[in-house]
């Protein structure tokens, strides 16, 4: 092993020890989530390894740092930087879930389809690749999210005086989705959709208030200046983004990842992205419930109860 490998490795464990312990590596089925989410901030040397890795994670489990780094044309220190970026403390830990992932693959039947529509496919067949897409979609971000992260937006929501929640296009869809949750059990929440509106909201807040950004790329502007407002006046900010190193990041105290898919023609960003986005939204909302259930539970009963009688009268017609 080289120098600059060994320095890399001795640096990983020092700054675990420098915080107490580092966030347990993630599980071999996170493995593919990861390279997907990752992949687009990578320099291209790691992403050839991440590609390599979740491409081939038999071949490449059975092969050293040296090996793996001559099959990518890249340096073993970049090879272990990619490992540590994926959530891995070394090149050794990759490996083992590496391996690990093989061995799932191997005990499954592979997907029959995948995820490309042409122009002329049978509707059929595309009910059966967005369905599949729509699974793995949700399977990656469930599998990528990180639950510390999680918990700790639950309990700022929860104990939040007033929330903001801001998003542009598909994501202001999610943000409305995820305010009237928080309505029907009591909260108070605002969707915000108009950027000016939403900064004139945002300069209000203060701390005990929450501030959540939802963007999938991680650099909508008109998200990022709200949540920065919110920032600087004390609020807790959280960031729902498919883009953990996005500049939104900048400004939230805690950043949820969703799943990156691959865009195509006939299938944008905008469609995936809501799926994942929609996934934390139910996960955030439960997690509230729980913490607020004694409150929560009276106020949900009454929302049902006071439209009873709309959905009541469409009994009966033809």
């Amino acid at each position: 092993m080289t120098d600059e490998v060994k320095e890399t490795f001795a640096s990983a464990s020092g700054s675990r020890r420098a915080t107490g312990g580092g966030s347990a590596p993630p599980a071999p089925a996170a493995l593919a989530a990861k390279v997907r989410t990752l992949a687009p901030s990578m320099t291209r040397s790691m992403q050839r390894v991440a590609e390599a890795v979740a491409g081939d994670p038999a071949g490449c489990a059975a092969l050293t740092v040296t090996g793996l780094a001559e099959l990518t044309g890249t340096s073993e220190a970049t090879v272990v930087r990619t490992a540590r970026l994926l959530g891995y403390p070394g090149y050794r830990d990759l490996r083992l879930a590496l391996a690990g992932l093989a061995a799932q693959q191997q005990s499954g039947r592979a997907p029959a389809i995948t995820t490309d529509i042409a122009v002329d496919d049978p509707i059929a067949d595309v009910v059966a690749k967005l369905a599949y897409d729509e699974q793995q979609t949700l399977a990656d971000t469930a599998a990528g999210l990180d639950t510390v992260q999680l918990g700790a937006a639950v309990a700022a929501l929860a104990a939040a005086r007033r929330t903001d929640v801001y998003g542009i296009g598909a994501s202001g869809l999610v943000a409305q989705d995820l305010t009237q949750k928080l309505l029907r059990i009591g909260l108070i929440a605002h969707a915000h959709s108009d950027p000016h509106l939403a900064v004139t909201n945002a300069v209000q807040l203060r701390a005990g208030d929450v501030a959540l950004a939802i963007t999938h790329s991680g650099s909508t502007g008109d998200v990022i200046e709200p949540l920065r407002a919110a920032f600087e006046r004390g609020a807790t900010t959280i960031a729902v983004t498919g883009r953990p190193d996005g500049p939104v990041t900048q400004y939230a105290d805690h950043v949820l990842t969703t799943s990156t898919s691959r865009e195509s023609e006939l299938r944008p960003a905008a469609m995936s992205s809501r799926t994942s986005q929609l996934l934390v939204v139910d996960c955030l909302f439960v997690g509230v419930a729980q913490r607020t259930y004694e409150s929560a539970a009276p106020a949900l009963a009454a929302s049902y109860e006071a439209l009873a009688h709309r959905h009541g009268s469409l009994r009966g017609r033809p």
